[in-house]
């Protein structure tokens, strides 16, 4: 769940911010580098489990957080994103 407090976040936030800079700084038009994505959050998933493990429940909960944040991502960024389309586009249950 991404909604911890705001202190703790506070923590987190300028570095955080720092990185969407990083990876979205590739001009007008320009979509980001999802490689890079890939990249950054694999070397702190792969970071924190070297750091904290070797341990099967620490590599299953931190694959349960990165599950969770696909969901939530889709359910609150590309969801309505698609309940636009829909209407601009039609239904796809619509169609014969």
């Amino acid at each position: 769940m991404p909604y911890i407090k705001q202190a703790s976040r506070d923590i987190y936030d300028k570095e955080i911010a720092e990185l969407v800079e990083k990876l979205t700084d590739y001009g007008a038009n320009t979509p980001p580098n999802v490689g890079h994505l890939n990249y950054v959050i694999s070397k702190l998933v792969w970071g924190i489990f070297e750091k904290n493990g070797p341990s099967y429940t620490l590599g299953n909960n931190m694959i349960g957080a990165l599950e969770c944040v696909k969901q939530e991502f889709y359910r609150r960024q590309l969801a309505s994103y698609e309940d636009l389309k829909i209407v601009e586009n039609g239904d796809i249950k619509n169609n014969s």
